[in-house]
């Protein structure tokens, strides 16, 4: 199995601050060592390795996750899925809602 990491370095230069809240993660799970590869999406250059790989998937947001195994290629752009289903890690479900509530500023609160 191979596992990429794609994180995005927005248009200002600074890193995308989801992308940074996902890597701390990985960090302090130390799951990144699970990580085959990290690319760059790069907004202010279209030909970085992490912009062609976004718009082959056709993927539009980021960070986003790419698992390769046997011949098989599947797309996560949930942190808690994939550490659920690729890693192993359980998470809690606020967890999990509070990212959906992040990926989807248009839901409110009930």
């Amino acid at each position: 199995m191979k596992i990429t990491f794609v994180k995005k370095i927005l248009a200002s230069g600074e890193p995308c601050p989801k992308c940074s809240d996902v890597e701390q993660r990985l960090v302090k799970t130390k799951q990144l060592a699970q990580i085959d590869e990290i690319v760059i999406a790069d907004e202010r250059d279209p030909e970085s390795t992490g912009m062609i790989l976004a718009k082959q998937l056709k993927v539009q947001r980021a960070p986003f996750f790419v698992v390769e195994d046997n011949g098989e290629q599947k797309v996560y752009t949930v942190y808690f899925k994939f550490a659920r289903e690729v890693l192993g890690k359980q998470t809690s479900g606020a967890d999990q809602a509070r990212e959906i509530l992040n990926d989807n500023p248009d839901l409110d609160y009930i």
